[in-house]
């Protein structure tokens, strides 16, 4: 009896496993370089995961690699590329000048919400306008961060006299020129090495949104911070053409169903909500919020205009529509703004 009892469990185990194995077709591997509590993980990554899973009637199985585990940030876009990962999430500016066009969304003072940004971007590409600069991968969304801010270890920052000679992390060489520009030193490296940069005394600050300053920690080993926007992050989530060449038609339309608006609009929106529990947290941990008097944002709105103009100019020099897409965000702008 027991032996009977033993050969029935095993084989309901036995089947339970082959029948697992046999629903995934297909394994995905999805990369981005957050740490595995930050909101992302859940809102944006565990979530795509779930559909796709659902939707496949899995089929399809994602496996989640968060925080660098399957390849350092500035390489998440080659390693989509070269099928190092199936999919990766990733900053276009961590590889300068290879996608000049998608990089006007980072100029300041487009937007003042990720999810408007988000949608504009999200337009701008389905527009055909970016196809050049992605037609490596399969992507499936692309999508912006809410306005970035300055954050500094102890220096407070309310002019720009202040910002003379500090060394600032900055997150992409478009930003990086209004550094430079505002007399401060721009330093280039990823996010997530910011905590330990600044710890070490190698930068005074650096910038970005409310939410990815609670979601890196860096509140611990900065104190003051200045609201002013001074750039939105592009980024883009980027698929291996080979992988999605090779599924079978029903399981693209799954692949499909979970690309577009919608994801774009879900990341936007989720830095926007993220930002409120971000400002909240450098509050209560004694961080202290500096605003500009109307005179210094003034003369930082007259820099900042400029290196946007100047940054228009340069892509039209090459070559590249840069006024007339730099135009078209605005309107794409105009439109998410009455539309969300």
């Amino acid at each position: 009896m027991k032996t009977t009892k033993y050969a029935l469990t095993a084989l309901v185990t036995y089947c339970s496993l082959m029948g697992a194995a046999q629903a995934a077709e297909v394994n995905i591997r999805m990369a981005h370089f957050m740490p595995q509590n930050s909101w992302q993980s859940e809102k944006m990554f565990n979530a795509w995961k779930k559909a796709v899973e659902k939707q496949s009637d899995n089929r399809i199985a994602v496996t989640v690699f968060p925080a660098q585990t399957l390849g350092k940030a500035p390489a998440g876009y080659d390693n989509a590329v070269k099928g190092i990962a199936d999919i990766a999430w990733t900053v276009q500016g961590y590889t300068a000048g290879r996608f000049p066009l998608s990089q006007i969304l980072e100029l300041p003072g487009l937007f003042d919400t990720g999810a408007v940004g988000s949608c504009a971007f999200q337009k701008l590409y389905n527009s055909g306008a970016l196809d050049k600069e992605y037609e490596e991968v399969k992507v499936l969304y692309v999508h912006t961060h809410s306005p970035g801010h300055l954050h500094t270890k102890d220096t407070k920052v309310t002019s720009l006299e202040d910002m003379k000679g500090l060394k600032i992390r900055r997150p992409t060489d478009v930003v990086g020129g209004m550094i430079s520009e505002m007399g401060a030193e721009p330093i280039g490296m990823p996010a997530p090495t910011i905590y330990q940069n600044v710890q070490r005394g190698v930068i005074d600050g650096y910038m970005l949104p409310w939410s990815a300053v609670n979601s890196f920690r860096t509140y611990e080993v900065s104190k003051q911070h200045l609201e002013f926007p001074f750039y939105s992050l592009s980024f883009v989530t980027a698929m291996n053409k080979n992988t999605y060449n090779n599924l079978p038609d029903d399981l693209k339309k799954v692949i499909d169903a979970n690309s577009g608006m919608e994801w774009a609009i879900n990341a936007g929106q989720g830095y926007d909500d993220a930002d409120v529990i971000g400002l909240e947290k450098i509050k209560s941990t004694g961080g202290v919020i500096n605003t500009l008097s109307e005179d210094e944002k003034e003369k930082w709105s007259v820099i900042s205009d400029a290196v946007s103009q100047a940054y228009i100019a340069k892509l039209d020099g090459m070559g590249l529509p840069g006024t007339k897409t730099f135009s078209d965000v605005q309107n794409y702008v105009s439109e998410c703004s009455t539309e969300l």
